[in-house]
């Protein structure tokens, strides 16, 4: 497999805002990784795999003081955060991340047939021996990379803030895709970073940890929330007219499956 020293690209979205991403990886487990620059520190939402050292590599955009959060502790968004003296996830996840040891599933053989068949259907095939197109160095060994413990320093909850000195993201509560999935919203500009509770691509929820009913009121919720723009977990990010329609089409089908959500007769 062919070698590849630059293992991570970036993109400025605005003044303060930079996309992060990893260029080898298939799609199925390429999160995306925002930088959010503040007055007084800047906030990392989510870090990769940890499969090359994400610190080292952007450490021209890495200039001050700066907090990694994890939307949720699966191994495509916790990889690299154990780099990051600050690190903030939910309290119901927080020892997932204190662990470490996630093995990630970086190869087919990681998968079942039924999932690589359910996934091929959701628009994620699962065709190459790999999920990753190159390697960061020669010895790398794919079969055992696994997450490092990373204990947070900081467990937070619905409500909680995360300040910037110009800019404040309020931590939302959105259970489903895990139970301690979060989104940071700033309302003052109507920008969401939603993580996996909702992004412009397959959602994947039949997994252990993932809850339909919580899912359900999580999509309501958004479904609801007053976005200029969200910046998710995974694909190209979208405005509010989207964010409505991709709600509809997750609530309907939940309908049909028989998932309830309290107080909501439907979309």
């Amino acid at each position: 497999m062919r070698i590849e020293h630059r293992w991570f690209e970036h993109r400025r979205i605005d003044d303060d805002i930079t996309l992060i991403w990893e260029p080898w990886v298939e799609p199925l487990i390429r999160c995306n990784i925002w930088h959010v620059r503040g007055r007084d520190s800047d906030l990392l939402v989510d870090t990769g795999l940890g499969i090359a050292s994400l610190r080292s590599a952007a450490r021209d955009i890495f200039d001050k003081r700066l907090t990694a959060v994890a939307t949720h502790t699966h191994f495509d968004h916790i990889g690299g955060i154990h780099e990051f003296e600050e690190r903030v996830v939910h309290e119901s996840e927080a020892a997932v991340m204190a662990d470490g040891s996630s093995p990630m599933m970086l190869r087919a053989c990681d998968f079942s047939d039924e999932e690589r068949r359910e996934l091929g259907e959701l628009g994620y095939p699962v065709e190459s021996e790999v999920l990753i197109s190159a390697l960061p160095e020669a010895s790398f060994d794919i079969a055992a990379h696994t997450t490092r413990a990373a204990p947070c320093t900081r467990s937070v909850r619905e409500g909680d803030r995360l300040d910037l000195g110009d800019r404040s993201f309020e931590v939302l509560h959105l259970p489903g895709h895990s139970p301690g999935s979060i989104g940071l919203w700033e309302a003052a500009t109507g920008i969401l970073f939603s993580g996996d509770a909702v992004y412009d691509g397959a959602l994947l929820t039949n997994f252990p940890g993932a809850d339909l009913d919580d899912y359900a009121r999580t999509m309501h919720r958004l479904r609801e929330l007053p976005v200029r723009v969200v910046h998710g977990g995974h694909e190209a990010s979208f405005g509010r007219d989207r964010l409505r329609a991709i709600a509809d089409q997750y609530l309907r089908s939940w309908e049909k499956a028989g998932v309830a959500v309290p107080g909501q007769d439907g979309p």
